[in-house]
């Protein structure tokens, strides 16, 4: 009986442990897909399937970049790419194929960073727009998250940290001195299209969903490790875990500019719904 209830310990403890060190990622992913997918039928809805399109060219490959650079850090093969196809019959508009060793651990692990590689890349090409184009509002940024990380509760404060930064970035992007600039309205529409492609697909979550998995079973086997060496396992993980911090912050940039791509989406529907009631009065 003890021998069961120490099992199911450890099985709730991984739970948690996963849910605290992976729930950040994927509630931000989460939340990005929905915005997303409102923000893309708002475009069609004013624009037609052209709507997206016209931000595809360079969030999809963003996107497939995404998943291919995980799938050779995890030791993926990959069998198949196309980054970008504006003609497939299916609607897909890009693609990564791979195989994996079943019996690797590592390379099972490693389904759920390919999955969640676009919110890596499209993170990453974010914040690299914002360096080299509006780069007064990535040294805000780049400030504001290293003063909130230094006094605030790196594991528990990421409300804090997400509406701190988003107000930065907000008041430090929409400023004459970068409205009167081309390098702001460039970084402007690279960022609304990569946004508007960030978020993860039912496959992309389904390919996670494997890793995931595996990273439980880990997760178990390093309890069961611990308990026997008698390692306080949860100060571990906790440790481990203070990333999220930095999860909050940087995922305050993609949020930002999805909310922006949302309201813009929203504008452009309601000009559109404009329209068409007053040409149906004139009908």
């Amino acid at each position: 009986m003890n021998v069961a209830v120490s099992i199911f310990q450890m099985v709730w403890m991984s739970f948690v442990q996963l849910v605290y060190l992976l729930g950040v990622l994927i509630a931000c992913g989460l939340l990005l897909g929905y915005l997303e997918k409102l923000s893309n039928w708002l475009l069609v809805r004013a624009f037609g399937r052209k709507g997206v399109m016209l931000t595809a060219w360079l969030g999809t490959p963003v996107h497939e970049l995404g998943h291919l650079l995980m799938c050779f850090l995890w030791g993926h093969r990959v069998t198949r790419v196309k980054l970008l196809q504006l003609n497939s019959p299916d609607g897909v508009l890009g693609y990564v194929e791979h195989e994996y060793n079943r019996n690797s651990l590592y390379q099972r692990v490693g389904n759920f960073f390919i999955g969640v590689g676009p919110l890596f890349s499209g993170i990453a090409a974010l914040l690299l727009g914002m360096y080299y184009l509006v780069p007064q509002s990535f040294t805000a940024f780049q400030t504001e998250v290293q003063q909130l990380l230094i006094t605030g509760n790196v594991s528990f404060n990421g409300w804090t940290i997400t509406t701190g930064a988003a107000l930065v970035i907000g008041k430090s992007f929409f400023t004459m001195e970068n409205i009167i600039r081309p390098s702001f309205w460039l970084f402007l529409l690279a960022a609304i299209s990569i946004s508007s492609h960030i978020a993860l697909s039912r496959e992309d979550m389904r390919n996670s969903a494997n890793g995931l998995a595996a990273i439980f079973f880990i997760l178990f086997l390093f309890n069961v490790v611990a308990k026997f060496f008698g390692i306080p396992s949860e100060q571990v993980i906790g440790k481990i875990a203070e990333y999220n911090a930095y999860v909050f912050a940087f995922a305050t940039v993609a949020l930002f500019f999805s909310l922006l791509t949302l309201c813009l989406a929203f504008f452009f529907y309601q000009i559109n719904a404009f329209r068409r009631r007053r040409s149906n009065r004139w009908e």
